[in-house]
């Protein structure tokens, strides 16, 4: 029996730069990988098709979420360097290995939560401006949480992002699992309207058959997206790619 599915909706962009990738190791271990690209390009979209696999096979093969986004950050932060900016993607990575506890690394404002006890705890903290400046009484809206403060593509380190931002370029997460429970993982064009609208994330993602309730969590961040850009500007309607992968996992 699958226990994953992904679901992706392109919103009202032309395009679709978002990406998955799942991979398992001989032992069990298994990967899940999304990354959200920066950009509407057909290019975009196959380097981040093309990263998610390189990042998931990593990852299993290492048994670790850092292991393997670290690795490819790597290797994309030395293209940067020598060849000037490309291609740019926020990313988050999950690996859970049996009886091992879950593992989580992430550079951007891609989101990893944890569906247990009735609530989705969220694993992740996002890398944007509104973290770097967070709502105040005078600004009650903070930074601008679009404007991401790292992400694969960059030319920067840990210590370059750190000394910026506040925060080193990946940062990490680790969870006991005690009980069976559901991972999601998602880009910020489908939890943002949930969030935005108050929906409960472990409602929307707590269907039986995980193909449904995936491509349902999805498409409702795009409905949601669409009707409060309408109540703004009828003639402004927008909605942001959105992609999510939704997982079962156990002890």
């Amino acid at each position: 029996m699958r226990t994953y599915a992904t679901a992706q909706h392109t919103g009202t962009d032309p395009g679709q730069c978002d990406a998955t990738a799942v991979r398992s190791a001989p032992d069990g271990t298994r990967a899940y990988v999304l990354l959200d690209g920066i950009g509407r390009r057909e290019e975009t979209h196959r380097w981040v098709l093309s990263i998610a696999r390189q990042i998931a096979r990593t990852a299993a093969h290492r048994g670790d979420a850092e292991a393997g986004l670290r690795y490819v950050y790597n290797l994309c932060r030395d293209d940067a360097i020598h060849y000037g900016s490309g291609h740019k993607a926020a990313a988050v990575a999950a690996v859970k290995a049996p009886g091992k506890p879950l593992t989580v690394a992430w550079c951007g404002d891609s989101r990893a939560y944890l569906m247990e006890r009735g609530i989705a705890v969220r694993l992740t903290e996002d890398h944007n401006k509104r973290r770097v400046y967070p709502p105040t009484a005078t600004y009650p809206y903070g930074g601008n949480r679009n404007h991401i403060t790292s992400c694969l593509g960059s030319d920067r380190d840990d210590e370059d992002v750190a000394k910026r931002y506040g925060h080193p370029a990946i940062e990490t997460a680790t969870r006991e699992i005690t009980d069976p429970c559901r991972l999601l993982l998602a880009s910020d064009g489908a939890y943002e309207p949930h969030e935005d609208a108050r929906h409960c994330l472990f409602t929307e993602s707590d269907g039986d058959d995980l193909i449904p309730t995936v491509r349902d969590l999805v498409n409702l961040a795009v409905d949601t997206a669409v009707q409060t850009s309408r109540a703004l500007d009828p003639n402004q309607l927008y909605a942001d790619n959105a992609t999510a992968l939704l997982a079962d996992l156990a002890p």
